[in-house]
């Protein structure tokens, strides 16, 4: 069980000759936050909720003059303006995610305002769905219901709906931090040959021998991989790199994996490479935009497998998620070390 903070979040009232405790105000940016972390919180602080759904900028803005902490419950952008707004109090913030990028995060380290985010926690959810998205994506699940609806069967073909074998292949990961390796260790009753993987700095020897796991340049891992995994952050670098000079490295049987973040790939060119047959398919949880619109593109080929953003969408991760989330904003009133800092 996760400790809770040392002491009871309060703050000295700032009125003259006044001795009494004023409760700290947090302020939670989704109305759906699972109610263990409502409870979590709600002891001894006074939580300012915002109701509309989807969550909206104009209530946030309106409801955080004078908190002292945010629990930041959607995507939003959290930037300078909501930090004005909030005032200088403001000392404590968690995101209920693992990614940051829609987070000022140079705006808050200049104002030390601690933050915290929940990686790890979601790992075998976000996973689990890569699994998924890997199976229906190289076994053509999607084109196998557009075939039953449409009643166009052709089993009478001996290569009719033919996949791609994951048995003896190569699985490449572009990032392979804990979500990476939680799939890495799924793979292992899938009897692959080995792992590839491309990140700034290799990771701990034990761990590479354990997945037998080699770091290899980005232009390697694009023609060697039978299987490639997008489980890295989105930062400028990443932004766009699989793109219409990458796809036509990769090898024409390869399927693509996307569980990190949308603008990684650029989609317009993942469209062509589907179309034009320059690799074999792919399976994406995350799009640019989100959500994405019903005439997409995209949504057109039978060769792509296309699920809602739904990597960490389970009770139990979720649940984790928040509380996670509650203990960080609660820690970061008191001055103690966040559960799951951000830096």
């Amino acid at each position: 069980m996760t400790e809770a903070p040392s002491t009871t979040p309060k703050v000295e009232s700032s009125e003259e000759n006044s001795s009494e405790e004023e409760t700290f105000k947090i302020l939670v940016t989704h109305p759906e936050v699972p109610q263990e972390a409502l409870d979590l919180m709600s002891r001894g602080c006074k939580l300012i909720m915002c109701e509309s759904l989807p969550p909206n900028r104009t209530e946030i803005l309106q409801k955080a003059k004078g908190v002292h902490g945010m629990f930041w419950g959607s995507h939003i952008p959290l930037d300078k303006e909501v930090l004005d707004v909030a005032g200088p109090q403001l000392k404590s913030i968690s995101t209920m995610s693992a990614g940051v990028d829609y987070v000022d995060v140079e705006e808050l380290k200049k104002r030390k305002i601690p933050l915290g985010h929940t990686p790890i926690v979601l790992s075998d959810a976000v996973a689990d769905l890569a699994m998924g998205l890997m199976l229906s994506a190289a076994r053509r699940f999607h084109e196998g219901r557009t075939k039953i609806d449409s009643s166009t069967w052709e089993n009478y073909h001996i290569e009719w709906m033919w996949g791609q074998d994951i048995r003896d292949s190569t699985v490449g990961f572009f990032g392979f931090g804990s979500i990476g390796q939680a799939i890495a260790k799924r793979l292992k009753g899938f009897d692959i040959e080995r792992v590839l993987y491309t990140t700034r700095r290799p990771i701990d020897k034990k761990l590479e021998k354990q997945f037998n796991a080699h770091k290899v340049e980005f232009h390697e891992l694009l023609a060697q991989s039978d299987f490639l995994f997008i489980a890295a952050p989105l930062t400028p670098e990443t932004e766009g790199i699989f793109n219409s000079t990458a796809f036509p490295k990769m090898k024409k049987t390869a399927v693509l994996i996307n569980i990190a973040r949308g603008p990684i790939v650029n989609q317009d060119d993942l469209y062509t490479a589907l179309k034009t047959n320059q690799i074999f398919s792919a399976g994406i949880d995350v799009m640019n935009p989100e959500p994405l619109p019903a005439n997409d593109k995209l949504l057109t080929l039978p060769n792509i497998v296309i699920t809602p953003h739904i990597g960490s969408a389970t009770k139990r991760t979720r649940t984790d998620m928040a509380t996670i989330a509650a203990h960080n904003v609660l820690r970061g009133l008191v001055g103690e070390p966040m559960l799951s800092p951000a830096y």
